[in-house]
């Protein structure tokens, strides 16, 4: 193995005697508060690492000679730095995959599938929720339809209520998203 391929995988260096000095992707001048998006993307960037490792671990191992075995050794050691940085990098994010979407791996098959089925099922479960909003809203209407008939005073003076009440209830929501410089919280749309 030869420098170019040492540089091009990223391993570090070699410290003139034949040790090697490992590069990690350690920030310590970082801020005091880790963002949990800059603990993943070191993680990423340690899993890209790794598999440069493996990779320049397969060529070496495959045109493996006698004179080889230095390199060999150093990239054994490099890769399980890797390891080990990227198990304590791990340690700082808190990421949950569902045990299916390993299953599907493990099948062969593609994760996104689980994403599909997840999303189709929220999609039914929807429409079921939907329905049954809809015939709520069906039945309370038909009811004041049968109210207005048989009580149209009580009727007329349930609908003001109502609209009272909704007046203040919006009333009170605006004045909840107001900032204290006056301006107004806005719901992202996504």
């Amino acid at each position: 193995m030869d420098a170019s391929m040492n540089a091009n995988a990223g391993i570090g260096g070699s410290g003139g005697n034949g040790i090697m000095v490992p590069q990690t992707n350690d920030t310590t001048g970082t801020a005091g508060v880790d963002d949990p998006k800059q603990d993943l993307n070191k993680v990423i960037n340690s899993i890209q690492k790794t598999l440069g490792l493996i990779h320049q671990l397969y060529l070496t191992v495959s045109s493996f000679n006698a004179g080889s075995q230095l390199p060999l050794l150093q990239s054994l050691n490099a890769l399980i730095t890797e390891l080990d940085n990227m198990a304590k990098l791990s340690d700082k994010c808190n990421i949950q995959i569902p045990m299916e979407v390993f299953n599907l791996i493990d099948d062969g098959k593609n994760p996104d599938e689980f994403t599909r089925d997840v999303i189709n099922s929220c999609i039914a479960k929807n429409q079921i929720t939907k329905g049954k909003t809809d015939t709520f809203k069906s039945l309370r209407k038909h009811l004041l339809d049968e109210l207005e008939q048989a009580f149209p005073d009580e009727v007329e003076s349930y609908r003001e209520i109502r609209a009272a009440s909704a007046a203040e209830t919006k009333r009170l929501a605006q004045a909840q998203s107001l900032l204290p410089n006056g301006d107004v919280k806005v719901k992202p749309e996504f």
